[in-house]
């Protein structure tokens, strides 16, 4: 099981959610028997994402601690992210996107778990043969960056084919939910939007509200904000700009001249977009998220959103 891995109570690892994970929230969950998760991403600088754990560290249960990390060649930070995880002696690392090898081969030799997101078979057997200790299996009703497959299909199929662990992330919200997941055969499981409506929150007021108001219905998946397909809530901006590209976006993504740097100025107007939604108000209002909002009934203490997830309805 997930919790004698990580030395937890429960099988649950709040999930790295961009702009939205901080440290109040990683010190609350650490504190309440769950593992979680912090995007390298969240921050500035790498001094300050070394400042962050250091603080985590201090004011927190010594287990359970993870950081995510993005693996491919964007992140031209990862070397020294992954040095100050190390440094602040992280007890796992959850990465995404790209080739994990250099992270797996450094956390080996440092008693670091790396766990490592996937959405197939062909995937999970690669990261596998590098020597990852476990898989997050990103099923269809994650939030963000989702799968293809359901929970129970995906596991399935990685269980035939694959010998580590695996843990569930999508669609999770109630405590039926995650013994169900287990009973799949998962060792645990990965929860990030049910997190998003908490106190501890930086994130504006406004977006907490619409993950409470919204529901698994209004989340729609969109590669027209960022130029990845990312699930998101369907404010009325987004369904002004639509879900999909039109076709000069669609002409300009596909010229392999200039694709690339299409793809990243697109990327980039799409994160200063978002993040300013998170944290501020705009009329391009784009709040990511996942269907299991549809959990969300009110703006929670993280402590009490663990509660939640761990008692059974009466």
């Amino acid at each position: 099981m997930l919790s004698k891995i990580l030395n937890i109570r429960y099988p649950i690892i709040m999930a790295p959610m961009f702009l939205v994970t901080n440290k109040k929230m990683m010190i609350e969950a650490l504190n309440n028997g769950i593992a979680a998760c912090i995007p390298a991403l969240n921050f500035r600088t790498t001094k300050d994402l070394d400042n962050a754990l250091n603080t985590i560290r201090e004011k927190s249960l010594p287990s359970g601690l993870g950081v995510n990390l993005i693996a491919n060649k964007s992140n031209f930070k990862l070397e020294e992210q992954l040095q100050i995880c190390i440094k602040n002696k992280v007890n796992f690392i959850i990465t995404s996107l790209g080739n994990p090898k250099r992270i797996i081969e450094e956390c080996k030799q440092n008693n670091i778990k790396v766990f490592c997101d996937v959405i197939d078979v062909k995937h999970a057997i690669k990261v596998e043969g590098l020597g990852a200790d476990a898989l997050i299996a990103v099923n269809k009703r994650a939030g963000g960056h989702a799968g293809k497959m359901s929970a129970k299909e995906l596991i399935a199929k990685l269980k035939l084919s694959c010998q580590i662990p695996i843990i569930s992330a999508g669609g999770i919200g109630t405590k039926e939910q995650i013994s169900q997941i287990l009973n799949y055969g998962a060792i645990g499981v990965s929860i990030g939007s049910p997190f998003i409506a908490c106190h501890e929150a930086d994130i504006s007021t406004a977006y907490k509200q619409a993950c409470v108001d919204y529901n698994a219905t209004d989340i729609v998946m969109t590669n027209k904000i960022s130029g990845t397909p990312c699930t998101v809530i369907n404010t009325p901006y987004v369904k002004k700009v639509g879900t999909n590209q039109n076709i000069i976006e669609k002409f300009l993504s596909r010229n392999k001249k200039i694709r690339k740097w299409i793809k990243r100025f697109t990327f980039y107007c799409g994160m200063k977009t978002i993040s300013k939604s998170a944290f501020g108000s705009t009329y391009k209002t784009v709040w990511c998220a996942g269907p299991s909002i549809q959990y969300t009934d009110r703006i929670m203490l993280v402590k009490d959103i663990i509660k939640k997830l761990t008692t059974h309805k009466n």
